[in-house]
C-alpha cells in the first residue's frame, strides 16, 4: 500500500509511495493516475513535465516508463533541478585517443541496457552522458549536429518549417556517428556521483584502457564525507548483486552457489579522515584497487560509516532506515583524481576536479559548525 505523505530533512517536502504488484508493468502516468486520485491524466503529466517526480531517488520525467513492483515513487512539493544538458558538460583532457570528462552529478554514465532500444524522443527527455558528449564533441570540432549519413544512405523524410522534405534523416544511432563523435565508456560513475571520467575515442584506445583497468593501472581517487569518526583501512570483500534483500553488498554467509559463482573481489582504501563536527562525521579519501558498481558506498556502509546523503544503502541491521540528519544534498561521493599513462603515446597524465558547487557549499556548512 502506498504511504503517507513523508518530509524529507534535506530537500523539502514530498508523498512517497513504495508500489507493490498491483503496479508492476504500469506506464508511469497510470500508476501515478491511480496513486494520486482524484488528480486528473493532465493534472499528473504536468507534475512529470514540471519536474515534480523521482523514481528510486531520480528525477523522472518519461511518462511512458514502465514501473515495477520495488519502485518508490515520490511526489515533491517543490519542482527537482533540471536534467543536466550539454552546457553542464565540461572537458579536462581531448585528443585524437581519448577524453576526460568532468562529470556533474545527477546523470547517468550510460543507458541502462533495458532502455537502449528507447524511442529518440524519450532519450532526449534525460540523456545519459555518454549521450551528450557528441554534440559537445561537434561543437568543438565545428561539425554539424546532428550529422547527416554519408551521401545516398538513410534516404527519408526530414521536417522543415515549411513541411516534410525529402532528403536523409541525421543520424540518431550514436554507433553509427563519424569516428570523430564517437565515445565508448570505460568505467562508470554513480548517476549522482561526480567527478572525473575516462572514455575512449577510437576502438583501439578502448581496448587499451579496459585492459589498464583490468591490471589495475588507472589510479582513482574520491573524497567522501561519511558519518562516525572511521578510520584509515582497507575493505575487502567479495560483491554480489542480491546480498539477499534486493540490494548490492557483500557475500553473505548463507551465500547460494549461484551468489558464490558471480562473487566479485573488490577492495577499497580508506586513506586519509578528518573528524568534522565533534567526530559525528569524517572526511575521507579512498583510493580504489577495484571498480565494482557502488563498491566505495557498500563497503562505507558494511563498515557502520555510510555516505552522508546515501538514498540506498542506509538500512541498519534490523532493517529500519538510518536517520541522516547531515543535510548532503545528495550522496557526499566525489572522484577528485584521475592517473594514468596515455594507452597511445605513452604520457604520464594526472587530472584533479575541485568539489563541485553543491557539496563545496554544504561542507563550508560542516566546517562551520565544526568551528563552532
Amino acid at each position: 500500500m502506498p504511504k503517507d505523505s513523508n518530509e524529507q530533512p534535506n530537500s523539502g517536502k514530498c508523498q512517497v509511495f513504495h508500489l507493490n504488484d498491483q503496479s508492476s508493468g504500469e506506464t508511469l502516468v497510470a500508476a501515478l493516475k491511480r496513486l494520486l486520485a482524484p488528480s486528473s491524466w493532465g493534472e499528473v503529466r504536468r507534475l512529470l513535465s514540471n519536474r515534480h517526480i523521482d523514481v528510486n531517488g531520480n528525477l523522472c520525467l518519461d511518462e511512458a516508463r514502465r514501473v515495477k513492483e520495488t519502485d518508490v515513487i515520490r511526489v515533491w512539493e517543490q519542482p527537482l533541478p533540471k536534467p543536466i544538458d550539454t552546457n553542464d558538460v565540461r572537458l579536462a583532457f581531448l585528443d585524437e585517443h581519448l577524453l576526460v570528462v568532468e562529470k556533474p552529478a545527477g546523470v547517468n554514465s550510460v543507458r541502462h541496457v533495458e532502455e537502449r532500444m528507447l524511442p529518440t524522443k524519450r532519450r532526449q527527455l534525460q540523456p545519459t552522458l555518454d549521450e551528450l558528449l557528441p554534440p559537445v564533441l561537434a561543437k568543438i570540432q565545428r561539425l554539424r549536429w546532428p550529422p547527416l549519413p554519408p551521401k545516398g544512405m538513410n534516404k527519408g523524410t526530414r521536417a522543415s518549417k515549411s513541411g516534410p522534405v525529402k532528403g536523409s534523416l541525421p543520424i540518431q544511432n550514436a554507433k553509427k556517428l563519424p569516428p570523430e563523435l564517437q565515445v565508448m565508456p570505460v568505467h562508470r560513475l554513480d548517476r549522482n556521483t561526480s567527478g572525473l571520467m575516462l572514455f575512449a575515442r577510437t576502438r583501439e584506445a578502448e581496448q587499451r584502457l579496459i585492459a589498464m583497468f583490468r591490471r589495475h593501472t588507472i589510479q582513482r581517487e574520491y573524497v567522501a564525507v561519511c558519518h562516525g569518526a572511521i578510520q584509515a583501512q582497507t575493505i575487502q570483500s567479495l560483491l554480489v548483486r542480491d546480498r539477499g534483500d534486493g540490494l548490492r553488498g557483500s557475500l553473505p554467509e548463507n551465500a547460494t552457489p549461484e551468489q558464490i559463482d558471480e562473487a566479485e573481489k573488490a577492495v577499497t582504501h580508506v586513506l586519509g579522515c578528518k573528524p568534522i563536527v565533534d567526530g559525528k562525521y569524517s572526511l575521507i579519501r579512498c583510493r580504489l584497487e577495484t571498480g565494482r558498481t557502488h563498491q566505495i558506498r557498500i563497503h562505507l556502509s558494511e563498515a557502520g560509516h555510510r555516505l552522508c546523503g546515501e538514498p540506498l544503502y542506509n538500512v541498519g541491521p534490523d532493517g529500519s532506515i538510518l536517520p541522516d540528519l547531515s543535510g548532503a544534498p545528495r550522496q557526499a561521493l566525489h572522484s577528485d583524481r584521475l592517473a594514468f599513462t596515455h594507452p597511445v603515446t605513452g604520457q604520464h597524465l594526472k587530472f584533479e576536479m575541485p568539489w563541485p558547487k553543491d557539496l563545496a557549499k554544504w561542507i563550508r556548512t560542516m566546517d562551520d559548525q565544526t568551528a563552532s
